[in-house]
């Protein structure tokens, strides 16, 4: 599942504010998700070359593609370890107060299931078929049928658009129930950055001056200040 996530990830095109399309171009858990709290563009990983010392960091991508004299953004370069020191202590914090994260996680259930639209897709369902009963009956006595096929036309759109709302219901749910498994799983604090675990767990990071904000694919988020 997580294989497939990312390979959707990659495909995604992420549009700027400033109306420049961004296409994923890189395979770091990173890429793609840290975000800048002050324009809203994505930030990019770079080589830093600084006094002669070489060092990975992330950057805005607005700072990236203007000259000084035109700097709309100035938004801070974060090191790359400085974003993995905060993931894991996000990841710590919803460990540190499981019961209260877990809770949010019912709430945040409950929410994605009182939308549910199982009924009216079974209704949609029910009045198609009676509209194709009805089809040919027209058709077999050479009646004019347009007006039933247009309506046939209607609800199939107005399905399509049911089952994809509960395609991402249902994903929404999963990735609820994965975060809710790994904090009743997870008996300690993790200590070091994990890979993986920020690939299964976080949706998007957003860079401010002062702090960080991680946003969990579960729909938690967490505030990390500086």
């Amino acid at each position: 599942m997580q294989a497939q996530e990312e390979l959707v990830r990659r495909r995604l095109v992420h549009k700027s504010p400033n109306g420049k399309k961004r296409v994923f171009s890189s395979s770091h858990c990173l890429s793609n998700i840290v975000y800048c709290g002050e324009c809203g563009e994505l930030y990019r990983r770079i080589h830093w070359y600084n006094r002669g010392k070489k060092s990975i960091v992330w950057r805005c991508i607005s700072r990236l593609e203007t000259t000084s004299a035109n700097v709309s953004c100035h938004n801070r370069t974060v090191p790359e370890s400085r974003l993995e020191q905060v993931l894991v202590k996000a990841i710590n914090r919803t460990i540190c107060d499981k019961d209260d994260f877990l809770a949010v996680l019912q709430k945040n259930i409950e929410t994605v299931l009182s939308h549910g639209n199982d009924r009216a897709l079974a209704d949609i369902e029910k009045r198609l078929k009676e509209l194709q009963a009805e089809l040919l009956k027209l058709a077999a006595s050479n009646t004019d049928y347009e007006k039933v096929g247009n309506e046939i036309y209607r609800l199939r759109d107005e399905k399509q658009k049911a089952l994809m709302e509960s395609a991402n219901r249902n994903e929404v749910k999963k990735r609820i129930a994965d975060m809710g498994a790994f904090l009743r799983d997870q008996p300690t604090e993790i200590t070091e950055y994990d890979e993986s675990l920020v690939r299964r767990l976080i949706e998007k990071v957003t860079v401010y001056e002062d702090k960080f904000v991680v946003e969990f694919k579960s729909g938690v988020k967490v505030d990390v200040d500086e």
